[in-house]
């Protein structure tokens, strides 16, 4: 699809000018409230990810070369994990919640009633472009909701794919695919909605907040930033170096979760470093470009700025080489990192882990605390008055200890950010919140009717109810 005015989006196609309203209208008809069509969605959703999983990771790996193994652990398989978690814990969600009423209000009873928001606007990021698109559209269906899905278009095998099988599982009525790019994206924005989730960066995200605001819409932003992991004098560095590069080179970097840099204690900096090599070569061999447990960076405009930072920056002590036709970045530890360089000034979101020397737990904490929230913080400590101070003295979205990544994937965690890391959360219960609104009910019986607070206002009625109050 194309457009002439990408700001206005008048002359892109009817159907996607429309088709907020038009779910709209299906809203309206009550068919997506009965707990019963929430269910049959959720069910052929898991249906849709459990029998085209090897067509989405076919998608995936034509798009940016992503392994089987994490194609189907991070991008399909979660998706049918949220599935089964809302099918499990619907009714109990969906239940109105009694809470008390006060002695003064009494006779009477308060409770709060969970609503479908209306038509929501979900757009998905391409670094996990299955997961991030689908993952919120579970909260969507449980909570009630008609939704209109925006894949990314850097990845177009996989929102293809999706665009194609979607409407075949999935309630046509109540659920539209519009693939595309800016202008597309810019069209759906200037359209009204109950509620826009975006998963992205943050210069995006301005543009999606200052459209939503037009019409008060409210957003949930799920963005990223430099996500630090602080490595304490005491902790296990075999298991440490492992797991970060574990983390850290998943999908070659390119998680909003990974770890961004190091910091770590001048004593244990050489065998950590030694160590992450040690496990690179473990995962990848000696020749990380030529095994297929490796993906590539996604476009070759992502390459270049990778490239550009890995030049600017710091000594490289492992990995390093880059081949632009083939998107290709090795694994890569960097150390002598100056925290004004260019590596430490953006997100990286690529397989390049700076490493600097922290003197201190305190001085690792005032370190992460000078620069803005991050969506994660990891620390790896055997130590538990460390694990706990860390905790205490910083802000993230989300923390995890001796691990990382796996806070993320517990649906009983809400998962979002903080400040310019997001706002608002997600996955399980949080997803089903997300989309919902808490409605307060008040019930009062006509048996009994306090006429002393009706007008006229005497002197006594002015008594009596300051001594009640």
């Amino acid at each position: 699809m194309s457009a002439a005015d990408p700001i206005s989006g008048e002359s892109l196609s009817p159907a996607i000018l429309d088709v907020a309203e038009r779910l709209r209208t299906t809203f309206g008809t009550g068919q997506t409230r009965p707990l019963a069509w929430r269910r049959e969605q959720l069910q052929q959703l898991k249906a849709l990810v459990n029998e085209h999983g090897d067509d989405f990771v076919e998608a995936l790996q034509a798009d940016f070369g992503k392994p089987t193994l994490e194609a189907w652990t991070t991008d399909v398989a979660i998706v049918a994990q949220e599935c089964d978690t809302a099918l499990k814990q619907l009714r109990r969600w969906t239940r109105p919640q009694r809470v008390k009423t006060p002695l003064q209000q009494s006779p009477g009873r308060s409770r709060i009633v969970r609503e479908p928001l209306g038509v929501v606007l979900i757009i998905s990021p391409w670094n996990y472009p299955v997961q991030l698109l689908l993952s919120p559209l579970v909260g969507a269906i449980a909570a009630g909701n008609c939704a209109v899905l925006k894949p990314s278009e850097v990845t177009p095998h996989t929102s293809a794919a999706l665009a194609k099988w979607l409407p075949e599982y999935l309630d046509t009525d109540c659920f539209s695919t519009i693939e595309g790019g800016v202008p597309e994206t810019t069209a759906l924005l200037n359209q009204r909605f109950d509620h826009i989730f975006y998963t992205g960066n943050g210069s995006v995200a301005r543009v999606v907040m200052e459209a939503a605001a037009k019409n008060l819409t409210p957003v949930t932003l799920e963005l990223g930033g430099k996500s630090p992991c602080i490595v304490d004098k005491n902790a296990n560095i075999d298991v440490t170096a492992r797991r970060i590069a574990w983390g850290k080179f998943l999908n070659a970097g390119q998680t909003c979760v990974a770890p961004d840099y190091v910091l770590v204690h001048p004593d244990k900096e050489e065998e950590l470093v030694a160590k992450i090599g040690e496990a690179i070569r473990s995962f990848y061999g000696d020749r990380p470009s030529e095994t297929a447990d490796f993906a590539r960076i996604v476009n070759e405009k992502h390459h270049r700025r990778l490239a550009g930072l890995l030049k600017e920056s710091g000594d490289v002590v492992f990995g390093g080489e880059l081949v632009e036709d083939d998107c290709y970045i090795a694994p890569t530890v960097v150390r002598n990192v100056k925290p004004d360089s260019p590596l430490m000034s953006e997100e990286i979101f690529g397989p390049i882990l700076p490493i600097l020397s922290s003197k201190s737990l305190d001085e690792s904490i005032a370190f992460v605390n000078e620069r803005e929230k991050p969506l994660a913080l990891y620390i790896f400590t055997e130590d538990s008055e460390a694990e706990e101070k860390v905790i205490a003295e910083t802000s993230s979205g989300g923390v995890c200890v001796n691990a990382i990544l796996w806070h993320i994937a517990n649906p009983n965690l809400p998962f979002g950010g903080v400040g310019p890391s997001g706002t608002g959360s997600y996955h399980g219960r949080a997803s089903f919140e997300t989309f919902s609104h808490r409605k307060s009910v008040m019930t009062k019986p006509t048996r009994f009717d306090m006429k002393f607070l009706y007008p006229p206002y005497s002197r006594f009625k002015t008594k009596l109810v300051k001594r009640m109050l």
